[in-house]
């Protein structure tokens, strides 16, 4: 298996899922229904300061020391993006940084190496679908200067997903260890994906597509 058949993989396994958390409904169960600018951004921030914390904590015990070097380049990556986000909140103190949420809770537990790049992956195919309904709502609020910046971010997240996979073909040496990665990755999606159903169940919305 290389990298792209990887990816391609977990989203085919991961189709139905990966659909609906790309739904605008997205939003809805993130915030609990609060689609405030204030409450969005406030969101956003504390989504990029646990990835953030996430791969400090890899960065911190990894052994693999490409693995390692790519942890510490995300863990910056991604204090970049808290940063940019945390400038337009009035109170950057309002940003939780205790409820790091379900899939982070996952991430964290992760190891070996394969696992955590396997997560990765699942990570940043959760967080094309998270910036792209950013993206979406800064448009329709009339704020191109913020849609671009989650442009960015998104593009950024894909490119991390990309370089996770690329360096699991040097990690995976058996098939073990790609079935590893891969369930890891599956895993990471799922913890996302029921967190958001449970969250739009609580306000009694169903979290399949209306047809």
């Amino acid at each position: 298996m290389d990298a792209a058949e990887f990816q391609d993989s977990v989203a085919e396994s991961m189709a139905v899922e990966l659909e609906r958390l790309g739904s605008s409904k997205l939003l809805v169960a993130l915030t609990d229904a609060d689609l405030a600018e204030a409450t969005v951004l406030r969101i956003a921030a504390a989504s990029e300061r646990a990835a953030m914390e996430t791969f400090e904590a890899w960065a911190d015990d990894e052994a693999h020391e490409d693995a390692r070097q790519l942890f510490a380049d995300y863990r910056e990556q991604e204090r970049d993006h808290y940063d940019q986000i945390a400038t337009d909140l009035e109170d950057e103190s309002a940003v939780d940084g205790d409820d790091v949420g379900p899939m982070h809770e996952h991430l964290r537990s992760l190891e070996p190496t394969a696992a955590r790049l396997g997560g990765l992956v699942g990570r940043a195919m959760v967080g094309d679908r998270t910036h792209l309904q950013l993206v979406n709502f800064f448009v329709n609020e009339g704020d191109e200067r913020r849609a671009d910046r989650f442009r960015e971010l998104r593009t950024e997240t894909d490119t991390q997903g990309d370089r996770a996979a690329a360096l699991l073909e040097a990690v995976c040496t058996e098939d073990d260890d790609w079935e590893r990665a891969r369930t890891a990755a599956e895993d990471t999606i799922t913890a996302a994906y029921e967190a958001y159903a449970d969250s739009l169940d609580d306000l009694g919305l169903d979290p399949k597509p209306i047809c």
